[in-house]
């Protein structure tokens, strides 16, 4: 008896409270899903993030004079923002899932993504008010929570790539290419008749919602697409040859040029408005937020622009296929200098920092865009913006280097993680130790006959 106390003893799990105490290492915070080896990857994330703020920041702190400068300016380089980051997100659960794969159990694994996509879709349902509110749209609560902005879609493609590596990469491309094709039909379908139907309304609000920015259709498809060149990258990393890292760099390369010349190939048309309070172009802008630029880009006396080619308003097919290119040559580009020619420096450790740290960077930003609302012309800006990026940077490394990250979106998804895990390993040993009893009480039974 005093033999199989001390096994439980043994076994014992801590309690959970002393455990969450323990301190989580700083590399497990920094962007959980970024690969180990592929310093690119991250270098990409950064660079996409610095965009991001780039526009948030410019939107609210450029005065009216200059405000045309961000309508052109975004409607040419939106590849660099939102786009390249959802496709990166998606990309890199592949790293989350294959690298733990046999050394963890597949359910730890599971939780763990799940963990991770539902903590970035509350986020996202919570900023989505403000979100609407911003861009003038008047949506009641709870009505005003739904929407897919940035942040709900990239805790979506978490989950749903998970699931999606089920197919092979065949079944994925073709999948993926046919969303991209029937996604413009579907939702003008449901636009058209979502007046007269509720289930049609409801399928609406749903898929496209009040806040279109990655709409389920047709972002879907890059859940599909890029966990293909995410296993592509995995395999050529496992590989670790400098053979395997210039056929990957010339893999991404060749379906890079192929993507974007097919994205302008379709999309080279223009959207033309003659009145931007008109129904059609309300109507228009309502499915495809990005085709707003073009009536910001036109509030100046210089040049009037007659219309948007259909590949840079996000959310169009030749967008999508341009966008998936033009990310994969970015990627291509980024891998060949930082992973194969070994290229390093300041300033690129900076921007690697930041792909580490990139959702909690996202949100802090935030905090700080009320404070010069439509104060600086676009001469002083730049410096503006530099000077907000470094900030910024410097905030994160105290909060990661000196707090450990606490109480950061990285930390929680740790801590539940955590939990998740110790939860399985404590069912394990309880397990073990009823079957040690069981075979103790057998093998006395067995004595007694």
């Amino acid at each position: 008896m005093s033999s199989t106390n001390e096994k439980v003893q043994r076994v014992e799990t801590p309690p959970l409270v002393e455990y969450l105490k323990e301190e989580i290492p700083i590399e497990d915070i920094k962007d959980v899903s970024s690969p180990k080896r592929i310093a690119s990857i991250d270098f990409v994330k950064g660079f996409a993030m610095c965009f991001i703020i780039l526009a948030h920041s410019a939107l609210a702190w450029v005065d009216d004079d200059w405000r045309y400068i961000y309508g052109l300016v975004f409607a040419f380089l939106d590849i660099l923002g939102p786009s390249l980051f959802v496709f990166l997100s998606a990309l890199s659960v592949i790293f989350s899932i294959k690298r733990k794969k046999g050394k963890t159990s597949s359910k730890i694994i599971r939780n763990r993504i799940l963990t991770r996509g539902i903590i970035i879709i509350v986020i996202g349902i919570l900023f989505n008010p403000m979100s609407l509110y911003t861009s003038g749209e008047d949506i009641a609560f709870p009505m005003n929570l739904w929407g897919w902005n940035f942040l709900v879609f990239i805790g979506f493609s978490q989950i749903f790539s998970y699931y999606v590596l089920k197919f092979g990469k065949i079944v994925r491309a073709v999948i993926g290419t046919i969303i991209i094709f029937i996604s413009p039909y579907i939702r003008d379908f449901l636009f058209t008749y979502k007046d007269d139907n509720v289930g049609i309304l409801i399928l609406h609000f749903l898929i496209t919602s009040p806040l279109p920015q990655v709409p389920l259709l047709p972002w879907l498809a890059i859940c599909f697409i890029s966990t293909i060149f995410g296993e592509y990258l995995y395999d050529a990393m496992i590989i670790g040859t400098d053979e395997s890292y210039r056929k990957l760099f010339k893999t991404f390369l060749r379906w890079g040029v192929f993507l974007v010349v097919l994205g302008l190939t379709l999309g080279f048309w223009l959207h033309t408005f003659s009145d931007y309070e008109s129904k059609e172009f309300l109507d228009f802008k309502s499915e495809y937020l990005h085709v707003d630029l073009l009536r910001i880009a036109n509030q100046q006396d210089y040049y009037h622009f007659i219309g948007m080619p259909d590949f840079m308003i996000r959310n169009t097919t030749s967008n999508m296929f341009y966008n998936l290119g033009a990310a994969l040559l970015i990627i291509a580009v980024s891998f060949y200098f930082i992973d194969i020619k070994k290229k390093s420096n300041q300033f690129i450790k900076m921007i690697i920092y930041y792909g580490k740290v990139s959702l909690s960077l996202f949100l802090i930003q935030y905090l700080f865009l009320p404070l010069y609302i439509g104060q600086f012309s676009i001469i002083f800006f730049p410096i503006v913006f530099v000077a907000y990026c470094g900030f910024l940077g410097l905030m994160m490394y105290i909060w990661m280097e000196y707090f450990n990250g606490v109480g950061s979106p990285e930390w929680i998804m740790g801590q539940l993680g955590r939990v998740g895990q110790k939860t399985e390993e404590f069912v394990k040993k309880e397990t073990h130790v009823i079957a040690e009893k069981a075979k103790e009480t057998i093998h006395k039974l067995k004595k007694e006959e």
